[in-house]
């Protein structure tokens, strides 16, 4: 048996709010001025701080609260996807085919980034000038691509395919393409299914980026109606129904 958490201190209370606070007027300037004009001074003059010293005790720099937004975009993004994803298998007690698990997933993720623009820019828009991502938001970064590598991990047929799928034959070219990424895989795992995920990955970020950044705006009426329908084709093209 645990043992029983240790009650927050009013310090550790009053550093977590703090902590709250300044990501979030540093949210707010994203929506207004960019990730490239964020600055802990112009953050420290929305708190009504005389100088932005006060601040590095939570953040060092510019970068350090970068990452903290990041990571808390990274993180609320997955946990939106997740939650999608476990809701299908809890609302049946049928088992749910690869297909409704997919168009799920990515409506989650259109939802909120149509909820939160400007952090799904901050992660999936243009790099930010002059900041390199560290190594400790690959966790939270990769939750949506393994979850969506999860549908392609158990399809029938030995060789990946399913029944009455057509697909053009990997070819060795681009198989070796994959090998840094297989390298971290199960050895073992099919190099197609792999294929097939990222084209599921790259598929549904750019569609959202489209629609997000207003590149579909002028010629499509109905854009959850018509995102629905092209996450089934496309589903069904890599071959997640039936």
């Amino acid at each position: 048996m645990s043992s029983p958490q240790k009650p927050l201190t009013a310090r550790e209370r009053a550093r977590i709010e703090f902590t709250a606070e300044i990501k979030a007027v540093a949210r707010r300037q994203l929506a207004e001025s960019g990730a490239a004009a964020l600055s802990l001074r112009a953050v420290a003059r929305e708190l009504g701080l005389a100088t932005p010293s006060a601040l590095y005790r939570y953040f060092p720099g510019r970068d350090a609260l970068l990452t903290a937004l990041i990571l808390d975009a990274y993180t609320s993004l997955g946990a939106a996807a997740e939650a999608a994803y476990a809701a299908l298998d809890g609302a049946d007690e049928e088992p749910v085919e690869a297909l409704e698990h997919w168009v799920g997933v990515c409506h989650a993720v259109r939802d909120w980034a149509l909820a939160h623009p400007h952090e799904y820019a901050l992660i999936y828009g243009s790099p930010v000038p002059g900041y390199a991502a560290p190594q400790d938001t690959v966790a939270q970064a990769t939750r949506v691509p393994y979850l969506i590598g999860t549908l392609f991990t158990d399809p029938p047929g030995q060789d990946g395919h399913r029944p009455g799928e057509t697909r053009p034959a990997m070819p060795d070219d681009a198989r070796q393409s994959l090998a840094p990424l297989l390298a971290g895989l199960p050895p073992d795992t099919p190099a197609d299914r792999v294929m097939g995920s990222l084209m599921a990955w790259t598929y549904l970020f750019g569609a959202i980026s489209f629609e997000l950044f207003g590149h579909r705006s002028a010629i499509v009426a109905d854009p959850r109606a018509f995102f629905d329908h092209e996450a089934r084709r496309l589903g069904t093209a890599l071959g997640l129904a039936g």
